[in-house]
């Protein structure tokens, strides 16, 4: 092979590792583009359930709070029967 067949031969060489490294350029922008989507995406979730569990919290007390009343309301009738027993 001639020196200038060599040159030649090298120099398509260098052109295909440049496409090469262009090609990878462009893969990894779309990769982190698409890590960022994921991203959003995922904080969007978590701050979706977090609503969600906030207004499951909220009702969950609402609603033991309810259940407390109407437990003492329950043990204030009870005491209200055993006196009226105890009168008789």
């Amino acid at each position: 092979m001639s020196e200038g067949e060599l040159v030649n031969v090298l120099r398509g060489r260098i052109q295909e590792l440049e496409n090469k490294v262009d090609a990878l350029r462009i893969s990894r922008r779309v990769l982190m583009n698409l890590i960022d989507a994921l991203e959003r995406e995922k904080k969007e979730q978590v701050q979706k359930l977090q609503n969600i569990n906030d207004k499951l919290q909220k009702n969950n007390c609402r609603y033991a709070k309810a259940i407390m009343c109407r437990n003492m309301r329950i043990n204030e009738l009870e005491s209200r029967i055993n006196l009226i027993h105890r009168e008789s």
